[in-house]
């Protein structure tokens, strides 16, 4: 038997832990949702891959969700807590319906329903369940509407409206019926065996599937590996882990996936040697902390900085929204000039009477730019290599700053008239 000291215990739960997520959900639906228990089944699927996920639901039979925007049980769960995700799924049939009657039916009480989701927490996610089309059509409206004849007619009809939805309401969709009309393609006979007898709901095939579509569209990993098969036995789980990494995970963006994400792409560039300008180039960013590593920290979004010493400095920017952070580490040396090997350092530059002449010794072509001290550009030009450029600009009295760059080095000179 291994023994592990206290410390090591420690260790390997905090390892653990670093690695996992708690997430909630609540599952807003119908029978679609409650078929073979999907709430369960990505409980479960998410507790083998080493993430815990909290749910509870509420899935009439045939609810739409107009009658969820008014149900007390499904609005008092909503307000039960501060959810990660809630999933709402329309009853199966309505958003293939015509653009008008979907238009008055469907896509308020969708509003209605992401407003009542952030209305009880900003940070919630709303999630619309992409179903799929029936397996031989929807043949009760076929004849009043032929696009829904058939599986291809259906499902596109259903996606298209999922879609405007999700992008209507700036949310995400967990694309499950996009997952089966790939699986329609790849393999048809699988493709039918994700229906349960009655070509409309979900077997434990595709209840398993489903599951593995939202594991990848909200913990955002892919399911393959997870030796968590349901009642499908390892082969086919395996195909269908695939899948649903392939369709969602290879297209966040068409699902909307991360569209609340809190990113920063600080960067930066020299006024000169010293004064260093930083960009925090960020997303959904609501306010901003720089720390420059010399002591000194700005909130601003685009600060300026001036270094008092020759150093490197690892400059640290965090952006903040009320729902999460990204933090970008950058290294910058505060006096680019004294950089010998740069290539940028052996041009040469003559001033006179507002006259400068660059002279380019090296074979490397640059783009350079004059600016005033507010940073707007007064003049810009290419430098090729083995040239001279000659600025004449006397209109242009004082200080001013010229910036020479190619794909790899950027500097930035002070000169004088």
């Amino acid at each position: 038997m291994r023994n592990f000291t206290l410390t090591t215990l420690v260790s390997l739960i905090s390892i653990c832990t670093a690695f996992s997520q708690q997430t909630s959900v609540l599952f807003l639906g119908n029978s679609y949702t409650s078929t073979q228990n999907l709430p369960a089944t990505l409980y479960n699927l998410a507790l083998e891959g080493g993430d815990t996920i909290i749910y509870d639901s509420n899935t009439p039979g045939g609810y739409t969700l107009n009658g969820h925007s008014s149900n007390v049980t499904s609005l008092s769960k909503i307000a039960s807590r501060d959810w990660d995700f809630v999933v709402l799924q329309e009853q199966s049939q309505m958003p293939s319906f015509g653009n008008a009657q979907v238009a008055a039916e469907v896509f308020p009480y969708a509003e209605i329903l992401v407003d009542s989701i952030r209305s009880n927490y900003e940070c919630s996610e709303p999630v619309f369940f992409m179903t799929w089309g029936r397996r031989d059509g929807d043949q009760s409206n076929c004849a009043g509407f032929p696009a829904l004849c058939t599986y291809e007619g259906m499902q596109e009809r259903l996606r298209n409206a999922y879609l405007q939805m999700t992008f209507d309401n700036d949310v995400t969709v967990g694309p499950c019926g996009a997952a089966w009309q790939q699986m329609a393609l790849n393999n048809n006979q699988f493709f039918t065996g994700l229906y349960a007898n009655d070509g409309s709901h979900p077997s434990a095939w595709g209840t398993y599937l489903n599951a593995c579509v939202f594991y990848a569209t909200i913990l955002r990993k892919s399911p393959v590996g997870i030796e968590y098969y349901s009642t499908i036995g390892e082969t086919d789980a395996v195909v269908l882990q695939q899948l649903a990494e392939d369709v969602v995970l290879d297209s966040l963006s068409a699902w909307n996936i991360g569209h609340a994400d809190v990113n920063s792409e600080a960067a930066y560039d020299y006024y000169g040697a010293f004064i260093v300008e930083f960009s925090s180039n960020s997303d959904n960013a609501t306010s901003h902390l720089w720390d420059f590593g010399d002591g000194q920290t700005s909130s601003l979004e685009n600060p300026v900085h001036t270094y008092s010493t020759d150093n490197l400095f690892e400059v640290t920017h965090i952006a903040y929204s009320a729902c999460g952070t990204d933090t970008t580490i950058l290294e910058v040396t505060s006096n680019p000039l004294a950089i010998e090997t740069s290539v940028v350092n052996k041009l040469i530059i003559v001033s006179n009477n507002g006259t400068h002449v660059i002279t380019n010794p090296t074979s490397v072509n640059f783009h350079l730019e004059v600016l005033d001290l507010a940073g707007r550009i007064t003049f810009h030009a290419a430098l090729k290599g083995n040239s001279n450029l000659v600025i004449d600009k006397p209109n242009i009295a004082g200080i001013k700053l010229i910036r020479i760059s190619n794909d790899s080095e950027i500097r930035t000179f002070k000169v004088y008239d």
